[in-house]
């Protein structure tokens, strides 16, 4: 098979064409979310392309094997291996335990990835499923003397490498302002660089997750449950690393310096990262301004792929700037994109010579560094080209394997009436007359503040097999 899918790679600093280990698979890892607290949209931007880089791979004719963590004890609040754990800190907030807290945002996130059309990983494995493999690590780079216990925690010592700063050529004081919280000075290790393994309950008494090691009852430190779980589900050799480009310093960092400690040799080809979301303020992050979610982003009346399709139309490696205006832009976009879709005359035959040009066109521009943005315009232009509708149909539903924009089940909706606000709907005027009444009355209801009818007529409507939508342009209803 031909190589073909190249992107940046974050460690060698260039562009490269993804050559697969020997078994001829590709091994990819995504670092998982750590589920103390909903996914903000800037969160979701990454793993948007991360799943648009694993479709590219599978489009491409690659074998791809795609593992994911779930953050459910360890990370901290600081990057510094200070400060308290998002898990407990989570906890504390919402007068849950851990485990509740881990379960009920899991689900929150994967539930977004559902509506943003991210497909769920091969394997999804929770930190706390694996606390066998991490210790059995730790025991191994002690072994080695590539780490160190001091004040009970176990310490990786970077003083032990050539180079601890693989990702870049910056002096060390340069990388630590890419830290993304206050450093608090740990006087138990012996390089600031150091970074935490093993936890024990000496440092956090109060941690509600803790598991007997050699070093005393305690927990797994952020850096290496990645390291083992990756390697644990993927090997020795793993061909792809993906995450935001927060994660290259220390995260991504400090998981080369200890799995390639441990293994005693070079673990993983190729980078990538995506770059951050910002609104004007800066960066996006949970902690300040308005928390913007893909709730947040439907309660205001925005389907969540309008969302996914503002993240294509920019280059991974670019910051984006959101904005209500833009996204208003690319809804009406979308909506147009899909109106003009469903135009379409599924009749006749697909030219198969006119499919492979285009095919061809639309492949070019995504396995060239994810021009997600040039693939959206090989729609536009292909959709003006004469060939036959047939042929344009069947582009449509390849190109959307990788989009994942779900233009032809929009496109349907559409030419049956069931997208909008009744007009063109196949329904008769009583239904329609009562569905508007209906309406009507809920709004009332709202204005008066008395949500539980609101929610009753909600609730009514939808056993009839009619769905509400509270949108900008006001409610919208379509037949389920």
């Amino acid at each position: 098979m031909e190589n073909k899918v190249k992107f940046f790679n974050t460690l060698t600093r260039k562009v490269e064409t993804i050559i697969p280990n020997e078994d001829g698979k590709i091994g990819m890892y995504t670092c998982g979310p750590t589920v103390y607290h909903f996914a903000h949209i800037g969160n979701l931007r990454s793993y948007i392309m991360e799943d648009v880089l694993e479709k590219t791979l599978r489009f491409a004719g690659y074998d791809v094997k795609r593992v994911m963590n779930i953050t459910d004890v360890g990370h901290l609040s600081s990057d510094a291996d200070t400060g308290e754990d998002k898990m407990l800190k989570g906890a504390k907030r919402e007068n849950k335990t851990v485990m509740e807290i881990a379960k009920f945002y899991t689900d929150a996130f994967f539930s977004d990835c559902n509506k943003l059309n991210i497909k769920r990983p091969d394997v999804v494995e929770p930190a706390t499923n694996c606390i066998g493999e991490f210790i059995h690590m730790v025991e191994t780079l002690l072994e080695k003397g590539y780490a160190y216990i001091a004040g009970e925690n176990v310490y990786f010592d970077t003083s032990k490498l050539k180079d601890y700063y693989v990702f870049s050529s910056q002096s060390e004081k340069e990388l630590m302002v890419g830290v993304r919280d206050d450093v608090e000075e740990d006087e138990n290790k012996k390089n600031k660089s150091d970074f935490v393994l093993w936890f024990t309950k000496s440092k956090f008494d109060n941690q509600e997750l803790k598991w007997d090691s050699p070093w005393g009852v305690g927990y797994p430190g952020w850096h290496i449950e990645c390291s083992g779980i990756s390697i644990k589900h993927l090997g020795e050799y793993m061909d792809i690393h993906c995450g935001g480009v927060d994660n290259i310093f220390p995260h991504h960092t400090n998981e080369i310096a200890q799995s390639e400690a441990y293994l005693g040799h070079k673990w993983c080809n190729y980078w990538f990262h995506v770059h951050h979301l910002n609104d004007k303020s800066g960066k996006m992050s949970k902690s300040k301004g308005e928390f913007l979610t893909v709730s947040l982003l439907e309660e205001k009346g925005y389907n969540p792929l309008v969302y996914r399709m503002f993240c294509l139309q920019s280059h991974y490696r670019k910051p984006l700037e959101f904005s209500y205006e833009v996204m208003d832009n690319v809804a009406a976009a979308y909506n147009k994109l899909v109106k003009r879709i469903s135009g379409l005359k599924d009749e006749g035959v697909v030219d198969e010579a006119a499919f492979k040009i285009w095919r061809d066109k639309f492949e070019d521009a995504i396995v060239n560094d994810m021009n997600t943005s040039m693939g959206i315009t090989v729609i536009y232009d292909m959709l003006k080209a004469d060939i036959n509708d047939k042929t344009k149909l069947a582009l449509i539903e390849s190109f959307d394997y990788v989009l994942s924009l779900d233009l032809l089940k929009a496109a349907a909706a559409v030419a049956d009436g069931t997208d909008n606000s009744g007009e063109g709907a196949n329904v008769d005027a009583e239904l329609e007359a009562y569905i508007l009444a209906m309406i009507e009355e809920r709004k009332a209801a709202k204005k008066e503040k008395n949500f539980a009818r609101a929610d009753e007529i909600r609730n009514e409507l939808l056993e009839k097999g009619i769905a509400l939508e509270d949108t900008r342009e006001g409610v919208k209803w379509k037949l389920v």
